[in-house]
């Protein structure tokens, strides 16, 4: 995925027309692309079936804004998501990749409270890994359902590399504990009491925990003078339950509406293809 500022669809347009739906460049040119992208999609274009080197990739540009608010207050749940995963950054102007740290955060304990006392490695980051997967209608019927599990095994050190000082950092709260005292050791156990809940739930991203505030119904103000609201979390079932249903809405939404905007930007012709590629590997995975 391309972060760009804005101008650069225009300047990617000019350079590489081919690689946008022939009508979206004749008839809007890049006011037309970002419009779609912005108001029917999440705010980011993807162009598919790029030719280079000899391999086909896919690359998406999205704002740098866009990029950053998803990051801190998980809008959308699209890029947050996919930056839970191992990715390399080849420039960082922006220090994403210290931006990204409160996001590997807020993934771990959304993945904690979700997951049971005791767990692996695997579990856990297996879990942080389906966050971005629950709700996304593709996984109906166009992804391979083993699809998770093949990510975190195929980079299970990538994962470990990125949630180590995390897991380190929440152990050293007592929030967690090893099956020794080596970090890298797979079993691990969590404390499951209602202030390690609470806890757990204060690493989430404000917006979420606002959410969670509202559906749970019980809510207690943090400071006189300030509308900042804190959920009261009765029970750890509960607070898990809220959470889910928070996540699959917000990806729900956003693969909905990325699939429509996916559409209209590269044209029926690709978005079959693309989506006859994907629906072959959900078959083969069902066999």
């Amino acid at each position: 995925m391309a972060l760009a500022v804005p101008s650069f669809g225009m300047k990617n347009l000019k350079m590489n027309r081919n690689h946008y739906a022939s009508w979206m460049a004749d008839l809007g040119g890049a006011k037309l692309i970002t419009g779609v992208a912005d108001k029917i999609g999440v705010g980011v274009h993807f162009n598919p079936f790029v030719s280079w080197n000899n391999k086909t990739f896919k690359y998406g540009v999205v704002r740098m804004h866009d990029l950053v608010e998803d990051i801190l207050n998980w809008e959308t749940f699209y890029f947050s998501g996919r930056l839970q995963k191992p990715v390399h950054i080849l420039v960082d102007s922006l220090d994403v990749e210290n931006l990204n740290s409160f996001n590997l955060r807020a993934a771990t304990s959304a993945a904690l409270l979700l997951l049971p006392s005791n767990f692996t490695q695997e579990d856990l980051y297996a879990k942080i890994c389906s966050l971005s997967y629950n709700g996304d209608l593709r996984m109906l019927f166009a992804e391979d359902r083993h699809k998770v599990r093949k990510i975190v095994q195929g980079q299970f050190d990538l994962f470990r590399g990125i949630y180590t000082p995390v897991l380190e950092e929440f152990a050293t709260k007592d929030l967690l504990k090893f099956s020794s005292s080596d970090a890298h050791q797979n079993n691990i156990t969590q404390d499951c009491g209602l202030p390690a809940v609470q806890s757990l739930v204060s690493r989430l991203p404000k917006a979420v925990r606002n959410h969670m505030s509202m559906n749970l119904g019980d809510q207690q103000k943090l400071k006189s003078g300030q509308d900042a609201y804190e959920a009261v979390i009765k029970s750890r079932a509960e607070a898990a339950n809220c959470l889910e249903k928070i996540i699959r809405r917000k990806v729900m939404i956003s693969s909905v509406r990325q699939a429509v905007a996916g559409v209209l930007t590269v044209g029926a012709v690709r978005a079959t293809r693309y989506l006859s590629s994907k629906m072959k590997k959900a078959w083969k995975s069902w066999l």
